[in-house]
């Protein structure tokens, strides 16, 4: 897909606006989209700059933008829906403009500066409403994991390697990174256990994940075709897919999760496009000798050659004990979307097979993206082994599973040689006890 880099992604590209050209996750190559309100306002259309937040319909209002990226902020009013409805077209158009105005030299500087704000100083909501919202398991090492935890001869289910596995999750109770996360409770019974319980959960875990977000859609009734999923793909985000392991274990048959995935569900706010990650493009890694080739419906060469991401996913806990101490987060693990069985366009190819209509601002989750490494385990219960090898932190603590103030924080970032690194902001959630 290197053919569809464009000067927007030159690493040498500089912009005006303070401290873009060093920050970790927003510079120029990157300007991700959301709804935020600046100062306590209204929530409007914002791209994220460095340590600021540009104001799109007050960027609008100055006639500096045309066409398709004129129509694109115009579509927008306090959710994303619209613009992402729009397709790829008014969003290319959109990025181009933002950059050309941003770029350093820019000679409209001194009418767009007065519409930046700190981001310090705004509130990040979700970035569009979400009708729908599915969760996937396409981490096969995470799959492995948990598996072999109870079926050590054969951890992977015989459809794993045929079919993007997924279920319908819970869209009501999605929160944007920073909102609490109340532990839940729930129906639990241990494996020796004689009676069943009813209280909060004691094994609750995250899961690192990306959310991918649904642009155009289809009607029902008509599939999309994998050679045109991408055109139906807006953006991507960070995901947090918080799990109560114990409530789990005991509800999850027959029809699967339930309470132990609807309390919370925590995302990046930003919509990172399909765009600013193209130099991040990578091909999907083949899949090992012996395994199944996947059915014609989920082959595309195109999504082959290019399909798969190259991103550093990286997991930190901070814990009562790290804040006291005046120490800093402690790195979990470091893993890479390279370890994700399917693509993103296989997933919603698949999602729309059946004739399901998916529409502008649903969202899809990856499932848990671990690696091979024990270090790069995307969840707790994988990291400390179901809790029977806890993590020994900076603090004296150890944690089997999360306790009430911990802090779990989710970052993804593009690096490759010859391109500027961008990132996709914080997906953060503090636990805070359950109610009652």
């Amino acid at each position: 897909m290197t053919h569809n880099l464009d000067h927007t992604h030159d690493a040498a590209l500089r912009s005006w606006v303070p401290g873009a050209d060093d920050h970790p996750d927003f510079p120029i190559q990157n300007l991700p989209l959301g709804i935020v309100s600046p100062d306590g306002g209204v929530p409007r259309a914002g791209v994220a700059i460095g340590r600021h937040i540009l104001d799109l319909p007050a960027l609008l209002a100055t006639n500096l933008l045309s066409g398709e990226a004129a129509a694109a902020v115009e579509a927008v009013g306090e959710t994303l829906n619209p613009l992402l409805a729009l397709g790829a077209g008014p969003r290319r158009a959109l990025r181009r403009d933002l950059s050309a105005l941003l770029r350093e030299g820019q000679a409209e500087r001194r009418k767009i500066e007065p519409l930046l704000h700190e981001a310090a100083a705004c509130r990040l909501h979700l970035p569009a409403a979400i009708g729908d919202y599915t969760d996937f398991y396409v981490g096969i090492h995470h799959a492995e994991n948990i598996g072999r935890q109870f079926r050590p001869d054969n951890p992977l289910l015989p459809n794993y390697k045929h079919v993007p596995i997924g279920y319908h999750g819970r869209a009501s109770s999605i929160r944007p990174s920073g909102a609490p996360v109340r532990r839940p409770s729930g129906q639990t019974k241990g494996p020796d256990a004689d009676t069943i319980r009813f209280g909060p959960s004691q094994r609750l875990d995250y899961e690192l994940e990306l959310g991918v977000w649904v642009g155009p859609g289809n009607a029902l009734g008509e599939p999309i075709p994998i050679g045109e999923a991408e055109a139906h793909i807006a953006g991507y985000c960070l995901l947090n897919d918080w799990s109560a392991r114990d409530i789990q274990s005991w509800e999850y048959q027959p029809l699967g999760p339930f309470l132990s995935k609807n309390f919370v569900t925590t995302i990046s706010p930003w919509i990172v496009t399909p765009e600013a990650l193209l130099p991040f493009r990578i091909p999907q890694p083949p899949r090992p000798q012996g395994d199944p080739k996947p059915l014609a419906y989920l082959t595309d060469e195109a999504d082959q050659r290019g399909g798969a991401f190259d991103l550093r996913l990286d997991v930190f806990l901070l814990t009562p004990g790290l804040r006291e101490a005046g120490l800093p987060p402690h790195r979990v693990a470091v893993s890479n979307t390279r370890s994700m069985y399917w693509t993103a366009a296989q997933m919603l190819a698949h999602h729309a097979s059946g004739g399901c209509n998916l529409r502008p601002g649903d969202l899809l989750g990856t499932g848990t993206i671990s690696g091979p490494e024990r270090d790069a385990c995307g969840s707790l219960i994988e990291a400390t082994l179901g809790g029977r090898e806890p993590l020994q932190l900076a603090s004296g603590e150890e944690r089997r599973f999360l306790e009430d103030g911990d802090e779990v924080l989710l970052q993804a970032h593009g690096v490759r040689e010859g391109f500027a690194s961008i990132g996709f902001g914080e997906c953060r959630g503090v636990i805070v006890g359950a109610s009652g």
